[in-house]
């Protein structure tokens, strides 16, 4: 965020450099979280197979929960005296990782690719958790809370991956 993009507070007894930091550390978290939501419904209208019903139902509680992270995100931010973008383009450029790889596919095809998309997700909020745990132990709750909540419903996916052996 640019320095426009910040009021003149954060929240009483932080620093304001320490809270625009937060707040610019959960603008990233807010762009990965947006792109998953879109990921997790854009694999949920896509598809297919036999495990096709069982995928297709277990997606759209993620996408409730991950969209109701996206709109924590966003509050957070402006709590701490940030202007929390949801803008596409900006995600677009601002984002590290590509672009989901693919369209109509079976879902054990989907899954492994979902796999890669929580894995990294969950790695970067534990980034920025570890951060904001130094210096704002309310955002690192709510950090908490998204990462428990995340690394479930990776177990979900990897669960349809996994091979018994029988």
């Amino acid at each position: 965020m640019s320095d426009e993009q910040y009021s003149d507070y954060t929240v009483p007894g932080l620093a304001q450099e320490n809270g625009h930091e937060i707040a610019g550390l959960l603008q990233t978290r807010l762009h990965a979280l947006n792109d998953l939501q879109l990921a997790l419904k854009h694999v949920h209208w896509n598809v297919t197979g036999p495990h096709f019903i069982a995928v297709h139902e277990m997606l759209d509680p993620q996408v409730e929960v991950v969209r109701g992270f996206v709109d924590e995100a966003a509050e957070r931010i402006a709590t701490l005296g940030g202007s929390p973008s949801g803008r596409t383009g900006e995600l677009v450029a601002r984002r590290h990782w590509e672009d989901y790889p693919l369209g109509k596919a079976d879902s054990l095809v989907h899954l492994a690719e979902l796999d890669k998309v929580y894995t990294g997700v969950i790695e970067d909020h534990r980034d920025v958790l570890a951060k904001a745990g130094q210096v704002d132990p309310i955002t690192e709750d709510m950090l908490i809370g998204q990462v428990k909540e995340l690394e479930l419903f990776q177990w979900f996916i990897r669960s349809h991956l996994e091979r018994t052996g029988s």
